[in-house]
């Protein structure tokens, strides 16, 4: 049989591990062919590509983001060749399922669950060599009718071949995310996630997860994403982990963990800090709410206090990246406590801060028990909550307002010295900037249009404009640093009308004095050592109304006018500024 093990990711970097284990598995009785695409990819490209391979089997792996463009492809597949026998799997249809036999008649099997063994078995059974019917853990059709076989027991993962072994990938492992397991399984209980169904952790191997971390690097993998539920929940395991990646890590490369932040000891966070390399480790934490009552719904336990000593902690080491995430939409966390959790939340300036919405998925509590709470949500995937007994539509809307902004503005790092003062001491919390300035940008059509760079500078100041701040001067002048200092190059029109800010006569002038006395910069420009030319092809000048070094340092404002030098060269990442008070 010719057989292919398929799937749409979300984008081109990720690459799938579920279908991996699955060839690996099934060598080497079964030669198996991995054929991945994206969402974005034409539903007609796909077909072609996988009609061209003639294949007997083609096994789908499932998820929210790709099962409805997965079921397209499948359909016109049967539509081309009724022969070609579907297989699904993953787990967005190891729930429901004889509703999915029923609303797609297109799958002629369905493998529940963990589904090594089990989609190994049935290719044998699909061979002749077994029963189809005596396979555990599938659906399937026989005689117009449904049948569905219980689950097998699970499997020792310390005996799972590796899935990263496999030639046709060692080309791609530079510019995708690798993803690994050391394990199986949450000790948690949280009602909103799948994870929380299977009861307790199973581990690999560890010694072949180490070998298989030596090999990737060696060939060249660079972002390595540990997809754990909960790496840390053994603390010996982790740190033996840890000081592995520590002492065998290769230059550039990156370990993505999730992190349960209130478990972790503070002596895990000072190795860490002493040891790591910066930009070594970068973790995830979910936080998803503050809100103890509605915690406690979701079955979620969280020590909010222990969580915050370890986000500040790891913050305050500098080696660390963390990314936050917060779920909007969980129950009895109306507009306002939201607002609370993220204000919370955002006092400890993640570097991160993902703002998610409910999704409902099947199989999980929540989705079975909807009604106590009056949900109601999306009946296609991914299942996003679109209200509920306290959060109406309209109040998803505004939040998801806050959510563009909070993308543009914060997680991607455009403004970080602009967006801290605005949310410290212009507007009343770190919310209510993102929520005006994000209701601000929907009612001016902006969602609907592209933007540059420049625009999101034009755009910030027009809402600051409409608002009158009062001390509007200021947060100019830090935009400006905030675009002038991330720039490699001088640009050729920056977002502000340069005229009004500088004349040409005093810019001129200021040269001249510069060009004489560069002491007046301080020595840090001196030892640049411009001469004339430099000065005028790689430098831009302006004027500040406050002393701007003063804040960097101190975090200050004084008012007193200052000029700005911006030297600007491409062999530094970003450009250097240097101020001087007016005479």
């Amino acid at each position: 049989m010719k057989i292919i093990c398929s799937t749409l990711n979300a984008k081109y970097i990720h690459t799938n591990i579920a279908i991996r284990y699955l060839k690996a598995f099934a060598a080497p009785e079964f030669s198996i062919e991995i054929a991945e695409y994206t969402i974005k990819d034409p539903v007609m490209n796909i077909v072609t590509d996988l009609i061209r391979k003639n294949p007997d089997v083609i096994g789908f792996s499932c998820y929210i983001w790709n099962i409805e463009e997965t079921i397209k492809v499948i359909n016109m597949i049967k539509k081309i060749n009724s022969k070609i026998h579907i297989v699904v799997g993953g787990p967005e249809v190891s729930y429901d399922v004889l509703d999915w036999m029923k609303e797609v008649k297109d799958f002629d099997y369905i493998v529940i669950g963990e589904g090594e063994e089990t989609f190994k078995q049935l290719l044998s059974g699909l061979q002749g060599e077994t029963k189809i019917e005596e396979v555990p853990g599938i659906a399937f059709r026989k005689d117009g009718e449904i049948k569905i076989n219980p689950q097998r027991n699970k499997l020792d993962l310390r005996e799972l071949p590796t899935p990263f072994r496999f030639e046709e990938d060692i080309a791609h492992l530079s510019k995708r995310v690798t993803y690994i397991e050391t394990s199986r399984g949450c000790p948690f209980s949280c009602q909103f996630c799948l994870s929380s169904i299977e009861v307790g952790v199973r581990y690999f191997d560890r010694e072949k997860i180490k070998d298989d971390i030596r090999y990737l690097m060696k060939n060249g993998a660079k972002t390595i994403k540990f997809v754990d539920r909960t790496f840390n929940i053994s603390r010996s395991y982790a740190m033996e982990m840890f000081q592995f990646l520590i002492d065998e890590h290769l230059p550039g490369t990156v370990f993505q963990f999730e992190i349960t932040a209130d478990i972790m000891r503070p002596e895990v966070i000072e190795f860490l800090n002493q040891k790591a390399p910066a930009g070594l480790f970068r973790f995830e934490i979910g936080v998803q709410s503050t809100n103890d009552f509605t915690n406690e719904l979701v079955m979620r336990k969280q020590n909010f206090e222990k969580l915050t000593r370890t986000v500040t902690m790891v913050k305050d080491g500098g080696k660390i990246d963390q990314h936050l995430d917060l779920i909007a939409g969980l129950p009895e966390e109306d507009y306002h406590s939201f607002r609370n959790t993220f204000n919370d939340v955002f006092a400890m300036r993640p570097e991160e801060l993902q703002l998610g919405f409910l999704k409902l998925l099947r199989g999980t509590g929540l989705r079975i028990r909807a009604e106590q709470h009056k949900y109601v949500y999306m009946d296609h995937s991914p299942y996003e909550m679109l209200s509920n007994n306290v959060l109406s539509f309209d109040d998803i809307i505004r939040i998801k307002q806050v959510e563009d902004v909070l993308e543009k503005y914060w997680n991607d790092h455009r403004m970080d010295f602009t967006v801290e003062y605005l949310v410290s001491e212009v507007f009343t919390s770190p919310f209510d900037f993102f929520q005006e300035f994000g209701s601000y940008w929907e009612e001016r059509g902006w969602s609907r249009i592209g933007h540059q760079l420049e625009d999101l500078f034009k755009r910030l100041y027009e809402f600051l404009q409409s608002k009158k701040i009062s001390d509007l001067d200021i947060v100019e002048g830090l935009m400006k640093y905030d675009y002038l200092s991330k720039q490699k190059y001088k640009p050729r029109k920056p977002w502000w009308d340069n005229s009004s800010s500088i004349e040409k006569a005093d810019r001129s002038k200021f040269y001249q004095e510069i060009i004489q006395a560069p002491t007046r910069l301080g020595q840090d420009f001196v030892q640049l050592g411009l001469n004339e030319k430099d000065i005028y092809k790689h430098t831009l000048v302006d004027k500040f109304t406050f002393d701007l070094n003063k804040y960097l340092t101190l975090g200050e404002i004084e008012k007193k006018a200052t000029t700005s030098l911006t030297y600007f060269d491409a062999k530094n990442e970003k450009a250097l500024i240097f101020t001087a008070a007016e005479n």
